[in-house]
């Protein structure tokens, strides 16, 4: 069997750059019905994406970024996600990462009339997601 029979095009597009696009061995993140990974001739489909770390494996290496929102199409040799917003660790601010996280908390906790919960939850799972991504592993 060739080296590449088990690869598949990974493509992550933003709306003001194409992220990533090469070959991949696997590809894992997180979707709005839970944490899913993707080998070649997985069955099509496509899902809603959820904030957290989108893990790229090539041969053995992998690589890790903060994937916040967005969708994904799955064909059996070929990913194609959709991003809103996505970072590799070296573009994310460790300090106001967390300075977003402690302000989500904070309104989640007070949880005062006129919260937007479902925003501010929102806004803790992307700045939990960053945070991650720099400290993974």
């Amino acid at each position: 069997m060739a080296e590449n029979d088990n690869k598949f095009t990974l493509k992550v597009i933003t709306p003001d750059r194409i992220f990533y696009e090469e070959e991949v061995s696997m590809v894992e993140f997180n979707t709005v019905e839970g944490e899913v990974g993707i080998y070649k001739e997985h069955i099509p489909m496509t899902m809603i994406i959820s904030p957290g770390i989108l893990t790229i494996t090539q041969d053995s290496e992998t690589k890790e970024a903060a994937l916040h929102a967005g969708f994904a199409e799955v064909l059996q040799d070929k990913v194609t996600i959709l991003a809103e917003i996505i970072e590799w660790p070296a573009e994310i601010d460790l300090k106001r990462a967390e300075e977003a996280k402690e302000r989500a908390e904070e309104r989640i906790r007070e949880h005062a009339p006129g919260t937007d919960m479902k925003r501010a939850e929102m806004s803790l799972k992307r700045a939990v997601a960053r945070i991650n991504a720099i400290n993974y592993k």
